[in-house]
């Protein structure tokens, strides 16, 4: 099997996934600023710059992804903000089936980063 392909599905995949809830978050969905007040974040205003700030955050892990993925930090950061977010539909009311319909979140993001290798050192997480 092309292993170079299946990098680039997953790639694709992760970018688009990060890209789209970026997208979401800088257009300030009002369900998401109404989350923040669940975690003590009650004046939406801070809360639409707090996902506004999340939403640029998750552009811009779509475009390394995409151009750079031996920036494997970006990767782990993936699977640990993928992993939350879905987490946190369940927490915020919405239902356990939410987290499980979003594991792909997550395990896109890992299977790549375990297709990639995992880092055998802290300055591996940066560069190849």
């Amino acid at each position: 099997m092309n292993t170079k392909l299946i990098e680039w599905v997953l790639r694709v995949a992760v970018a688009g996934e990060f890209f789209g809830h970026g997208m979401l978050a800088l257009q300030g969905k009002k369900d998401w600023i109404a989350w923040f007040a669940k975690f003590g974040v009650d004046d939406p205003g801070l809360a639409a710059q707090f996902l506004f700030a999340i939403g640029v955050l998750d552009i811009l892990v779509a475009l390394i992804v995409l151009v750079k993925p031996t920036i494997r930090i970006a990767l782990l950061w993936a699977v640990l903000w993928g992993f939350w977010t879905a987490l946190l539909r369940p927490l915020v009311g919405v239902g356990w089936l939410d987290f499980v319909e979003r594991w792909a979140n997550w395990g896109a993001p890992l299977a790549l980063l375990l297709m990639l290798g995992w880092p055998r050192n802290f300055r591996e997480w940066f560069t190849k």
